[in-house]
């Protein structure tokens, strides 16, 4: 039997690893599986855990107020260790590229236990954007045994960096997985009543490279372009960090068609994304998941470590510069051939089975 023990600790992480953990424990006869969460975010990993029925079998408790980097990764570093040494297990399997991922990486290292990293190979190949998680996935690609790849393409990258080809496998990304667990037909809620009989646009908006002058000039453009539109309605789920809500409320207070509301849980989230029109976002994972419910994505950044989805076409790199973000979210409102190509293209993102894959690997 195999001890594998799973460390993640934001909600995105957990997302992706909690399809994973319940497919894991699902094979008692070839999993011992440990779940150990850093809590680097609090109350929205919780509501995740609480979705997928995931009881963690250690919670290392790292977030504090007002957290810095350096807080997180030396609160990982030195909980853990005890955890580790009194697991032993014979895979630490860490998620993407958090600070948590990082640091439990690093740490399982330090104490020769073999790593898997669950969504191995995405790149930009500029450390700074996104930043830290470009160092972060670089990172704990130099020190994993097994790469879950979610495409060919991130196959290619860990390739190209001399990676073992016979530890690398395509899976598909765990993220789609979820989806099937979350979306619902009978799913209802006031803010989706509010909107009915509009086309909805579901904004998201709270990467660390974006604070400041570049949210200002991407709030103003989507402003601009929902007012010359009032069949439109939008919804912003707003991330906790002050910085961010500082920003947005300065530039879209007043609007009355532009919902700002408190972060989502999960099947909340996932469900008003198969509900939406389209969606501007900076986030990562949303660039995943939203090609699996048919929806044109149109990305606030200058960089994307998911140039699939732009290959396929379904999604949209549009930086964070207000005439750029003006010009593509207007057209994709107003051309429907452009949005009809966008929203049926296919999803290079997997079919819903990458944790049954990686099982499948592991128990090999």
């Amino acid at each position: 039997m195999n001890k594998a023990m799973l460390v993640f600790g934001t909600r995105p992480e957990a997302i992706k690893m909690c399809p994973l953990a319940n497919e894991l424990r699902s094979r008692p006869e070839d999993f011992e599986t440990v779940v150990c969460v850093t809590g680097q975010h609090r109350e929205m990993l919780d509501q995740v855990l609480g979705v997928f029925g995931v009881k963690p079998d250690y919670d290392l408790h790292v977030m504090r107020p007002g957290q810095t980097l350096f807080d997180i990764t030396s609160g990982v570093m030195s909980k853990i260790k005890s955890v580790l040494a009194d697991e032993r297990p014979d895979v630490v399997l860490v998620h993407g590229d958090t600070t948590t991922s990082f640091a439990a990486a690093l740490a399982a290292f330090y104490l020769q236990i073999p790593v898997g990293h669950v969504e191995a190979g995405l790149r930009t190949r500029n450390l700074y954007s996104p930043w830290p998680e470009e160092f972060n996935r670089q990172a704990v690609d130099v020190i994993s045994s097994w790469y879950f790849a979610p495409t060919e393409t991130s196959r290619q990258n860990l390739l190209d960096e001399a990676k073992p080809g016979d530890r690398i496998f395509v899976t598909g990304n765990t993220g789609i997985d979820a989806l099937r667990t979350t979306v619902r037909e009978s799913y209802s809620d006031p803010e989706l009543g509010w909107a009915e009989g509009s086309r909805l646009i579901l904004i998201t908006a709270h990467r660390r490279e974006n604070l400041g002058e570049p949210m200002h000039r991407m709030f103003r453009a989507i402003r601009r372009v929902m007012e010359e539109r009032p069949d439109t309605k939008a919804i912003y789920p707003i991330h906790m960090n002050p910085q961010v809500r500082k920003a947005a409320h300065e530039e879209l207070d007043g609007f009355d068609r532009l919902h700002i509301i408190d972060p989502l849980e999960v099947v909340d989230f996932h469900n008003f994304m198969a509900r939406s029109h389209l969606i501007l976002t900076d986030s990562g994972g949303i660039q995943e998941e939203a090609p699996s419910l048919g929806k044109p994505v149109l990305v606030m950044r200058d960089t994307t470590e998911r140039p699939e989805g732009v290959e396929a076409g379904t999604l949209r790199l549009v930086g964070t510069e207000e005439p750029t973000i003006y010009r593509e979210f207007s057209r994709l409102l107003d051309d429907p051939a452009e949005y009809k190509a966008m929203s049926h293209a296919s999803n290079p993102y997997g079919d819903g089975h990458a944790s049954e894959r990686i099982a499948r690997i592991l128990a090999k």
